[in-house]
């Protein structure tokens, strides 16, 4: 069963208010709002296995993420959880770097193929987890597949700036959050559907 996750669904970062200050929701449209606080949006429940859909829209040269399994014991979300980087890549520096351009595994795996986006324009974004299996779409076609529990992903982990994160992308469970980069990216039409 889809689950909409509207504003009441979402708080801030270590925090337990929606965070009104850096994000915007008008008609169950979130924007967050450029040179405000970076405060990133996390859900106030926790999930194991799912998908989540989404539409995201970013300004010229924009930079934002979806990242999951989130544990918010973390200073911060990209230190707990995996992250689907979500990229002007035209207009960014990352787009250059295959392992941090949109679709990306944040940092660690790049998408199979380009997914070029056009500023303020929504595309659709898909997650899914099921156990240790990830999958990124784009778009409406699949981005990226991987297996977190692939020694050779866990060997790139080893020697990432992630290594200093104990148990990160290592839960079973956690949450999703919306990134906050300081660029008014905006996303809507949010869903989840649990597949436990």
């Amino acid at each position: 069963m889809k689950i909409e996750l509207g504003a009441d669904q979402w708080r801030g970062w270590h925090d337990e208010a929606f965070p009104a200050s850096s994000w915007r929701c008008v008609d169950g449209e979130f924007e967050a709002i450029a040179d405000a606080p970076r405060i990133d949006l996390i859900s106030r429940a926790a999930y194991r296995n799912f998908r989540f859909c989404f539409e995201f829209a970013l300004p010229a040269a924009g930079n934002s993420g979806v990242l999951y399994r989130v544990d918010e014991a973390a200073v911060l979300a990209w230190h707990s959880g995996p992250e689907m980087q979500l990229l002007d890549d035209a207009g960014h520096p990352d787009g250059r770097e295959p392992t941090t351009c949109n679709g990306a595994l944040y940092a660690l795996v790049a998408p199979e193929a380009a997914t070029p986006v056009k500023p303020s324009v929504f595309i659709r974004g898909e997650v899914r987890v099921q156990g240790t299996l990830i999958e990124h779409w784009l778009a409406g076609r699949l981005a990226l597949r991987a297996d977190l529990a692939d020694p050779a992903l866990l060997a790139r982990i080893d020697r990432s700036k992630f290594a200093a994160f104990d148990g990160f992308a290592r839960r079973q469970d956690g949450h999703l959050v919306l990134q906050h980069h300081g660029d008014a990216v905006r996303f809507r039409r949010l869903c989840i559907e649990p597949t436990d």
